[in-house]
């Protein structure tokens, strides 16, 4: 067994029930579990394998990232003026042509790129598989990376010639996404406490996908006990689609289709009406806010703050980086707090409430009972930010509420698993320089049609 202590820690954030915040405070961490959360005195010791001082740092739990298309960083800053539904057949061209070293590359560079920010246990949800691209690809590169992940198993049934929205080249036989799905389960899904890897069954979306396959999913995906993830409500064409296909809104379409429970979670929401809050909130089902990817595309603003009211379950999400250009989610706790302010309340969401909903708020909307706190008996999934730098210079009268007002920081430590992967802001598990030139090489083949 080995034993880490965090000690001096400037301020700590737990999270736990009571959202104790700890001044001069220390973990002490046992493989890879929490066993003590206090000051210094309280740990059983003042020893350890390793001791860290963190005396120039705001520590607080792994930040849960609930909602990405990792693939996307291929393609950033493309279809600059477009919303969602132009945005998604401009794009869905270049998009035939990945391959599995596409999916490879792009998920681990999309996941240093989180880790980076915070981010310890990330959900991706790949619904694009055409050539030889499996699921496998992006596994294997969290794997390698140390990220927590949870792997949504996408899809699209629904091409143009059935009147959905993309190409037929890009869409599979409901038949042999169930197939597939249910390999994927079997093969790789570990429920267990501290897992790290976890599948999920998510049909893209409404607009992509038949209702029986909404359906068969939902039932498959309660046999085996794993969750269930899609899009819904992005944004005003979303809702339309809805209502001349299914005769209903989004949220009671959801229903009808047996995808409301706490075993669900939605991405965006951005459209959802009171009722389908209360709905939600009701129900136990999950939303993932993407504030910059809603702002980019102009969907509109995710009434937050009434989820939130209505005990909705909220995390955070950075959506696809094709349509948020930007993995950072510490940047979006930020951009979630602004973005509810705009309408003209300055209390509309707290910093405080930001950080909860990127930490505790993601690990209950991602189903997880050990992550998203700290406290004993947790997984030891912890990061620091260092308190003595430019952005945050002028903040310490209230150091974790600057993590969400100031510039967006870069993590200077961070354990994911009761492993230390970055370090003076440097992640050790990956040669960053040698991995974004193969991406940035990739993206050129792609985007030029030479994949």
């Amino acid at each position: 067994m080995t034993t880490l202590l965090l000690k001096n820690i400037r301020y700590l954030a737990t999270m736990d029930a009571r959202r104790r915040e700890i001044a001069d405070a220390a973990i002490y961490v046992r493989d890879n579990v929490i066993e003590a959360v206090g000051t210094l005195e309280e740990m059983p010791t003042d020893s350890a394998d390793r001791v860290i001082d963190l005396s120039h740092h705001v520590a607080l739990p792994g930040l849960v990232n609930t909602h990405h298309h990792m693939f996307q960083s291929l393609t950033r800053a493309m279809a600059q003026e477009k919303e969602l539904f132009d945005w998604v057949t401009a794009l869905y061209p270049i998009w035939k042509n990945l391959r599995g070293e596409h999916i490879y590359t792009s998920a681990k560079l999309a996941m240093a790129e989180l880790m980076l920010s915070g981010c310890t246990t990330s959900s991706d949800h790949l619904y694009i598989y055409p050539n030889d691209v499996r699921l496998e690809d992006e596994i294997r590169a969290a794997q390698e990376i140390g990220i927590r992940f949870h792997a949504a198993r996408g899809s699209m049934s629904l091409g143009e010639s059935q009147g959905g929205l993309p190409p037929d080249a890009v869409v599979e036989s409901e038949e042999d996404i169930l197939v597939d799905t249910r390999r994927l389960i079997e093969t790789w899904h570990n429920p267990d406490p501290q897992s790290m890897l976890q599948i999920a069954v998510a049909p893209c979306s409404p607009f992509s996908v038949t209702v029986d396959l909404m359906r068969e999913a939902a039932d498959l995906a309660r046999a085996y006990g794993v969750n269930l993830h899609t899009h819904l409500a992005e944004n005003d064409k979303d809702v339309s689609f809805s209502l001349e296909t299914f005769g209903q809104r989004p949220g009671a379409y959801a229903e009808t289709v047996g995808w409301v429970g706490d075993d669900v979670w939605h991405a965006h929401c951005v459209k959802l009406n009171p009722a389908e809050i209360s709905l939600f909130g009701r129900t136990g089902t999950g939303v993932c806010h993407c504030p910059s990817s809603n702002m980019r595309l102009a969907s509109g603003i995710a009434p937050l703050r009434q989820m939130l009211d209505e005990r909705v379950k909220v995390g955070l999400g950075v959506d696809g980086s094709a349509s948020n250009d930007s993995g950072h989610l510490l940047g979006e706790a930020r951009q979630a707090m602004l973005l509810q302010r705009v309408l003209g309340d300055p209390a509309a969401l707290t910093a405080r409430e930001a950080l909860e909903a990127a930490t505790l708020g993601g690990s209950r909307v991602l189903g997880r009972q050990d992550i998203g706190c700290i406290e004993t008996g947790m997984s030891a999934d912890i990061v620091a930010f260092r308190l003595d730098t430019l952005s945050m210079a002028g903040a310490l009268a209230d150091p974790l509420a600057a993590l969400v007002f100031c510039q967006p920081s870069r993590v200077d430590l961070s354990i994911i698993n009761g492993r230390v992967l970055v370090e003076d802001g440097m992640l050790n598990t990956v040669d960053l320089p040698a991995l974004i030139k193969r991406h940035n090489s990739l993206s050129r083949q792609l985007i030029d049609g030479e994949a």
